[in-house]
């Protein structure tokens, strides 16, 4: 199993960018895919889920109506379209997996992660 995280950069608040995450050794519609981001000093935060069983959405309030996970299977990617950010959007961002299910914005289980990719948002 293995996850590929990329995409992040540079952007001015109110700016958008779609992280991407490549999977391989598993197939995305049995497993859950996560989108975690982390900053120094806090601990990482599960700010979105898609599922594997019916490739449904959920989303932690702190992004709800900017984020946009979603799935392409035939290409084993999942993305993370991210509108209207925010300085406080800052953070290295991880994908995970591990579950066929998420418990709320996260997989319920999460034993495999990719590196992450930094989101910078400039005010």
């Amino acid at each position: 199993v293995q996850l590929q995280a990329s995409g992040g950069g540079l952007v001015h608040a109110g700016g958008s960018l779609r992280l991407s995450c490549a999977a391989s050794g598993f197939t995305l519609d049995y497993y859950a895919i996560g989108w975690f981001r982390q900053v120094p000093g806090k601990e990482r935060e599960g700010v979105s889920c898609i599922s594997g069983v019916d490739g449904r959405s959920f989303y932690s309030d702190s992004v709800k109506g900017r984020f946009t996970s979603s799935r392409d299977i035939a290409k084993s990617t999942v993305y993370l379209q991210m509108n209207s950010l925010k300085p406080e959007d800052t953070a290295v961002y991880y994908c995970a997996t591990g579950g066929f299910y998420c418990s709320g914005s996260r997989p319920q289980v999460v034993d495999h992660w990719g590196q992450g990719t930094q989101v910078t948002v400039s005010s």
